[in-house]
Parts: structure tokens; sequence; C-alpha cells
């Protein structure tokens, strides 16, 4: 591939921790000797900052104790209990297998965090939070990076699967659409406002959003935790 010359458009922008929602800008590319066609883009920016109204189908109180799970490898499995059934059933957190339900890693810590699950140790005592935390960062790159999104969008009422077969960090569906009822709206990769993406990378990227049929967002996390979206659609000239 010939040298790419990168040329930003994006007019009307504005800024990210301003609360406002930015105005649709493009972006193109061609190389320097203008041989290969001008594709453009369409970016929609969104912030953390604005006040969306949460949606997300919240479990019922728990009248039993909290549902117990333990970590299984790169894994978190919920012990056999309705309690545990129901957090799949209302809101789709992690898959059934057989009679349990199987969390990801983001899943099982945002259960946590909301006191819907107890994630217990070898010696059946609980684990904390914070410790929790520090055993995931271990198990899984640039977590914290990656649940920092998991738990905005989560937040904001989106179902937030794991993506891997497509080459991505998450497949996110739109509200109130389910898993098996219809398919992801976008994939989402999760990257740190200080990060770099090189050409290439952001290609592939469109490539695997354009294979399966999804659009690609950007998930941007700031120093101060919150999340900025840029969302890519392909634009016919």
């Amino acid at each position: 591939m010939p040298d790419v010359d990168l040329i930003f458009q994006l007019n009307g922008l504005k800024n990210r921790r301003s609360g406002s929602l930015c105005e649709p800008g493009s972006l193109a590319w061609t190389t320097a000797n203008s041989k290969i066609p001008l594709f453009n883009f369409h970016i929609e920016i969104y912030s953390t900052k604005q006040r969306f109204k949460n949606t997300i189908q919240s479990p019922k109180p728990m009248t039993k104790g909290l549902p117990l799970a333990e970590i299984r490898d790169s894994k978190v499995l919920t012990e056999d209990s309705d309690e545990a059934k129901e957090l799949y059933n209302q809101s789709r957190f992690g898959n059934l297998t057989d009679s349990r339900v199987e969390l990801s890693l983001f899943e099982a810590l945002y259960l946590v965090e909301k006191k819907k699950i107890t994630v217990i140790d070898g010696k059946n005592k609980p684990i904390k939070q914070d410790k929790l935390e520090k055993r995931f960062k271990k198990l899984q790159k640039n977590f914290l990076i990656n649940y920092a999104v998991f738990k905005d969008m989560r937040n904001r009422g989106y179902v937030v699967k794991t993506a891997l077969k497509f080459g991505a960090n998450f497949r996110v569906y739109d509200r109130g659409v389910k898993p098996g009822e219809d398919h992801a709206r976008w994939i989402l990769y999760p990257v740190h406002e200080s990060g770099t993406l090189t050409w290439h990378e952001f290609a592939a990227k469109n490539r695997v959003a354009h294979s399966t049929k999804k659009r690609l967002l950007l998930g941007v996390v700031d120093d101060e935790g919150d999340v900025s979206y840029w969302e890519v659609r392909w634009l016919r000239p």
C-alpha cells in the first residue's frame, strides 16, 4: 500500500468536555499522488456529559441474598439459582450454560459494583470489589479501559457483549434489543485518549465493521474516566 496522507475535516466540532453533542464532521484520506479514490466518512461524536435517561432494566431486588459466583479461567460462573438466571432473563447479563450463568469479567465486576452478585474465592469467602478488579487486570490486558466503556454503555441502557469472534472488543445492541432478537448495531473498540491509531489499524477496524454489517464505534476514555464515542460510517460520494 502506498504512503497515505490523512486529511481531517471535522468542521464545527465542539469541546467533548463541554457536554454538548458535536456536529457531524467528515474524515477523508488520499495518497500523496492522488492515484486512489477519495473515501469519505461520517463521524458523530457523543459525550458522557450529556444527560441520557438510564433505561437499563435492573434486575428485581434480591430477597434471599445475592447470587454467588466463582472465577473460572477468564470467565465467572454463577451458582444454579433463579436469582442468577433473572440477571440473564431480564437484562441479558452473561450466557446460560446448563443451569448456570457464565459472565464475562466485565459483566461480573459491573454486577458486583451494582451489588447484584457476590464473587467468592476458593475458600467460599467474598472477594471485595477492589481486589476483584486487581485480579481481573492481571487476567486481561487493558482491562480498566475496556471496563470504563462497558460500564458507561451499560449505564446508558445498552446490552454489551464481547465480540472476539468478530475481531473486536465488544458488540453493542440498541436499547430495547436483546441478543437473539436482532443483530448488534455496533462493534465497539475502547481506546485511551493518549493512545495512537495507525492508518492500517483504523482501516482494519472499518473492514471488520463493514464485513459484519455493523457500524464502527470508538469509545475514547480520558484520564478522568469519561467516555466519548466516535461513530464511523461509510458514505457514498
